[in-house]
């Protein structure tokens, strides 16, 4: 007799929690589940890591990450104090859930980022889905396909008195890869009391930047883009990530936190890559031609896979659902874990998606070849 299933992860990339229940080490499994660059972190961070290790450990960091919120302000032509450092983006996902919770009610797209709602409830945030529609047609940037749903729900709220004041999205999204232009976003910014952005993966997206909202934050105090370092250098484990706003309300989020956020080995590194302009447009651009290529090459070859129907993406995953007739693919993703230590993104923590889908990183053409090679190999094996 089986039990329940066991609850889906919030997260990808549980590596340690995986190989504990597989019974092998951790860097035998290949993971699929995070979508992080596989080629990096670049040389230099090392160097970098080095010289921190000489020299940031017995200090308390600046407590006002000034060498790093500049380096990040001069990447993006802003006033350093339109910066604010992170413990990843998922720290400062907090602080926006409590400016939100005091604004009233978020609408939040789904599926979408499970951690977006997790913030939230930490502050006892009001929060209301609106759906997305699950076909589309092309990676983007295409048009934002919810603002009639997002005006139809604000005015039901208002209605009662509880006007919707937050909107959370997400450029490109988690995790269906729609990448949507900035001229179909502005608009929004003058229908809400607070709009928050994540564009953690936007710079991994070819010609993504050009649909960012971040030149838009000067003429709108009520707009906050929240990015993330892990994804682009491929550092998930040093947490980094950073927010730009208003002054005003960034200094608030700085006040609410505990002090020192970012350990100094973060910091140092961030810093040195973030400050290396040249470097740094020159890593982006191998991570954006690596999309552009290894992208629609897994994607061709996944339709071919019996059963998977693989959405058009923008981002370095694919969302992939079974076709019709095809049932549930958790049985597949627990296969590929336990006979191939290949570990995919289990979607049912998405609000809107369930057994019937998973999500795939993009990986190196070697590592993309070993996913293949599992799913034709248990495809036999039916």
């Amino acid at each position: 007799m089986t039990g329940p299933p066991e609850p889906p992860e919030l997260h990808g990339g549980n590596l340690q929690a995986a190989a504990r229940r597989l019974g092998c080490r951790p860097d035998q499994l290949l993971d699929v589940s995070a979508s992080l660059v596989p080629f990096g972190p670049p040389p230099r961070l090392k160097r970098l890591l080095r010289q921190a290790l000489g020299t940031d450990l017995r200090d308390y960091p600046d407590r006002d990450y000034g060498a790093l919120g500049g380096a990040i302000a001069a990447w993006h032509g802003l006033d350093p104090a339109r910066v604010l450092p992170g413990n990843g983006a998922a720290e400062l996902f907090t602080w926006a859930a409590r400016d939100a919770t005091a604004s009233g009610l978020s609408l939040v797209p789904a599926p979408g980022f499970a951690d977006y709602r997790r913030a939230l409830d930490c502050w006892g945030g009001q929060w209301r889905s609106l759906p997305l529609p699950l076909d589309w047609y092309g990676a983007g940037p295409g048009s934002w396909p919810l603002a009639e749903a997002a005006a139809e729900a604000a005015e039901a709220t208002e209605a009662v008195g509880s006007g919707a004041a937050v909107l959370w999205l997400t450029n490109p999204h988690n995790p269906t890869g729609q990448l949507w232009s900035r001229a179909s976003l502005e608009p929004l910014l003058e229908r809400y009391a607070l709009v928050i952005m994540d564009e953690a993966f936007l710079p991994l997206v070819p010609a993504g930047e050009e649909q960012s909202l971040v030149p838009l934050l000067a003429a709108h105090p009520n707009l906050v883009v929240i990015r993330s370092l892990t994804k682009l250098f491929s550092i998930a484990g040093l947490r980094l990530g950073y927010a730009l706003g208003s002054p005003e309300r960034l200094a608030r989020w700085a006040a609410w936190r505990d002090p020192w956020p970012v350990n100094g080995l973060a910091a140092a590194v961030g810093q040195g890559l973030m400050a290396d302009q040249t470097g740094l447009r020159r890593w982006q651009q191998r991570v954006q031609q690596w999309v552009a290529v290894e992208g629609p090459r897994l994607a061709a070859r996944l339709a071919a896979v019996p059963g998977l129907e693989p959405l058009p993406s923008a981002a370095n995953y694919l969302l992939v659902r079974s076709t019709p007739g095809a049932g549930s693919l958790q049985p597949l993703r627990l296969a590929l874990e336990r006979q191939h230590r290949i570990l995919v993104r289990d979607c049912r923590s998405f609000d809107g998606l369930g057994e019937n889908w998973l999500r795939i990183a993009l990986q190196s053409r070697a590592g993309n070849r070993r996913v293949l090679r599992a799913l034709q190999s248990l495809n036999r094996g039916r």
